[in-house]
Order: C-alpha cells, then structure tokens, then sequence
C-alpha cells in the first residue's frame, strides 16, 4: 500500500484511523489487484479529490473532509464495519458520497468497484476486450486439455497474456499438461473466491505462470472443482483484462461446466474420429447445442474406420472447424512433461485455428 503518490495518479484514496477497517479494505484491495494509498487527513484527501480513481472515507473522515466543501465527484464512497449508524447517512449528503458500505457484508460490492476503479497494472481496464474460449471432449482421451494448453501457448507466442482455466476436477490437474505442477501458486483448493468481482492482476500474481505471460489456474489431485460463480469470475477477470482466457470443461455438464460455456464466445468440442467417440461425443453435445452456445468441432486423428470431419459434423450436428491429423510421438513427448503446442504439426496448427475462430466471433460480436 502506497503511502505516498503525486496528484496524477489514479489511485484508489481511503482515509480512516479504524486499523480493523484499513485491513479489511487492503485486503479486498489485494483481491482486486488495485494500488491503494492511505491519507493521513483531510488537506491530504482534498490533494487527490479530483483524481483519485475512488475515495474512501469512514464516517470520522467524511465528518473532517465535509467543511472543505471539496465539489461534487464520482466514486465517493463511505465505509463502516457492521450496521451502518444512523449519522452516517447526513455525512454521506454532505461529502457527495454515492454510496455507503458496510463490511463484512459489502465486500462482493467493494471489490467490484475497486477492481473497476483503478486497476493496478493498467490491464484489468473494463474494457471487456479479451476473448473466452472453452474446450471439451466428447469422450475421456478425446485431447481437449491437450488443445487447451497448446491454444493457450499459442496465443502466448501471438503476445497476448493467457489465463488457462481448469474446470474438470476428475481431469487429474491441468498443470499437470502446462509445465507448471511444480510451480509455486494457488490451484482451486486455496483460491477462497465466491461470485463476486476478481481482479486479473491479482490473480496472475497469486497464480502458477511457467513465464509471466500464461498463467494457469488448476484443480487440485483431490478435492472438488471450482464452484459456478467463482468459475466465472475468474472468466470474466480475465475478459476484462482483455486476455485470452482458455477453460478446460468436463464433459458431464455440471453446473460449472454449463456457466462456463455460457459465458464463452466458442466453445470446442474435440471428437476422435471413431464410432464410438461419436456416440459418446453426442451426449456431450446436446446440451450445449440446446442452450444455443457458439459450438465449433474438432476432429481429431487418426480415423480407423475411415470417418472424416464432415462425416463427424453431420452425425453431431455440429459446424466443423477442422479435422486435425495425428501428431507423432505426441503421447510420449507429454509423458516425458513436454508442453504441447510448442513445436510446429497438427496440434500447433490445429491452436492457431482454434485462435482464429475465436478472433473471428469476437469480429461478429463488435459489428453486431
């Protein structure tokens, strides 16, 4: 927490002597990834009245800072512990606040709007730029975290920032795939996240990331997976920060798996070119198809009974994006704790056009 900060910087500002309430608010701050700067007393509110990105006043603040008749400003908000007092509403009118918050009850809001305000690395903007692409099997093996990972480095090598989201948590941990098992960070066990706003920020620092730029949130060996609402705000960090965000569904459609896709601009089904890997992948299918997601299919290789992708397609009712040929030794380079997409074949090829469907919803979207 800054203690210092000349007057163009967009910090978020707060001012309070509550040590109890300072730390509840360092902390929501830390959990939205912004900078915040505390203020001793009021000339040093009225310093960065106008340009704090959000000040935050208690109701001893507030009651110093009203007489400097500082003008009416956006994100002034004041802040109790427990019931809010009656009083603090007249000090709400007097310093223009345009909201009163009581913790603990009012963190998911807090967060929120501090994430909103001022994000601390400049990336978690609002603009909602960045892009969510989910991928799932249509039977076990079928390879769908095997392309997640290798559409997540390659989206790394375009220079775009990745965020690698596990949602299968029988999938046996999908750092496991992406080189980080052995990196120090949070997987989902030790993510404390309910379904309010996360920082992206905050997240790539608490974070497994193999090189600064792909980072990866796994599911633990043991233990169950993401709840819905944590699984999505994760997500929506991450298109907010404009990223590529990658998730690695189940195939059951749990309800983790179904907000998930729901909130993706594609969603990959891989399908081996097998009978029975149709079949299977059919089951998986239906209930994204029903809820109307953007579903695209990849084929994958080798093809025994000689099916292709337009014979897949037209089983599945589902639009092809691509047949991918077999990559050999594959299997054995992940053994050997390869990650995949890195060297040029099928799988890299197969990341790229994932990548580009995905570039070409987000085109429909901003022309619609």
């Amino acid at each position: 927490m800054g203690a210092t900060g000349g007057t163009g910087t967009r910090r978020v500002v707060v001012m309070t002597d509550d040590e109890d309430l300072l730390d509840e608010v360092v902390r929501l701050a830390a959990a939205a990834g912004v900078e915040l700067e505390r203020v001793p007393d009021a000339p040093g509110v009225r310093r960065r009245w106008h340009t704090a990105a959000l000040v935050l006043l208690d109701e001893p603040a507030a009651r110093a800072v009203g007489p400097l008749r500082l003008g009416r400003r956006d994100g002034v908000v004041l802040l109790c512990r427990d019931e809010p007092p009656g009083s603090i509403w007249e000090r709400a009118v007097t310093v223009g606040a345009e909201h009163v918050v009581s913790l603990p009850e009012g963190e998911d809001w807090l967060v929120g709007a501090l994430a909103d305000a001022a994000p601390a690395d400049g990336r978690d903007d609002g603009s909602g730029a960045g892009r969510v692409v989910a991928v799932v099997g249509g039977r076990g093996g079928a390879g769908a975290s095997v392309l997640a990972v290798a559409v997540g480095v390659r989206a790394r090598t375009r220079g775009t920032r990745v965020l690698l989201v596990d949602c299968d948590p029988l999938g046996g941990g999908l750092d496991l795939v992406a080189g980080a098992e052995e990196l120090e960070g949070l997987r989902w066990g030790g993510l404390a996240l309910g379904g309010g706003r996360v920082g992206a920020a905050s997240l790539h620092e608490a974070l497994p990331s193999p090189d600064g730029l792909l980072t990866v949130l796994s599911c633990d060996r043991a233990g169950a997976g993401p709840e819905p609402g944590a699984a999505v705000a994760v997500v929506e960090a991450g298109r907010r920060a404009g990223e590529v965000v990658v998730c690695d569904l189940p195939r059951h459609p749990t309800d983790t798996a179904m907000a998930v896709a729901e909130a993706a601009d594609l969603v990959v089904l891989v399908v081996p070119a097998e009978v029975r890997a149709v079949a299977a992948a059919a089951r998986v299918a239906e209930p994204l198809a029903d809820r109307g997601l953007p579903l695209r299919l990849v084929v994958r290789g080798p093809a025994p009974g000689g099916l292709d992708g337009d014979d897949v397609a037209h089983a599945l009712g589902v639009e092809l994006l691509l047949s991918v040929a077999p990559e050999p030794g594959l299997a054995a380079a992940l053994d050997r704790g390869r990650v995949p997409g890195l060297r040029r074949g099928p799988l890299q090829d197969a990341a790229s056009a994932v990548l580009d469907a995905l570039e070409a919803v987000g085109e429909r979207g901003r022309a619609a």
